[in-house]
């Protein structure tokens, strides 16, 4: 039954988007952290209205077997590679039509809204990317702490 209520929510998503309307989904799975929470934030999709960039945060079906909100870390023609935020090694891949919207707010449970292309998150995306190497580490103090005490970054 609750993969029924996924397909109709998914489709009715889809719906949304093509009609140009925005849509808040709320965000499962821990692949984003530490910049959009699990269980706490939503995201508001758009439907992509210029050409798609590295960093961008999309909603995306990727290889042909999955829905996420990653971001793009590479572009090579309409072919995008994407990683989450809160993954220290793996990436997907999709092209261009298989992205569905563009993430563009985290909307908290208190309601506000961060818009997800300042210059100051975009440059917190780049020292995060640069921070790979030692990411694994990083998201495993950021789970013990931040978590722990319920703080957002």
């Amino acid at each position: 039954m609750k993969t029924v209520y996924a397909d109709i929510l998914i489709k009715e998503t889809i719906a949304m988007l093509q009609e140009g309307r925005r849509v808040v989904l709320p965000v499962k799975g821990t692949s984003m952290h530490p910049f959009i929470i699990s269980g706490k934030d939503s995201v508001e999709l758009i439907s992509p209205s210029a050409p798609l960039k590295e960093y961008d945060v999309v909603w995306a079906w990727v290889e042909g077997s999955r829905y996420v909100i990653h971001r793009i870390i590479g572009i090579d023609g309409n072919q995008l590679t994407l990683m989450g935020d809160g993954n220290s090694y793996e990436v997907e891949h999709c092209r261009t039509d298989e992205v569905l919207a563009l993430a563009e707010y985290v909307i908290a449970p208190n309601g506000k809204r961060r818009y997800l292309y300042t210059k100051t998150r975009l440059g917190f995306a780049r020292l995060w990317r640069r921070l790979l190497p030692v990411r694994r580490w990083l998201l495993a103090i950021y789970r013990r702490t931040f978590l722990k005490l319920n703080i957002t970054i």
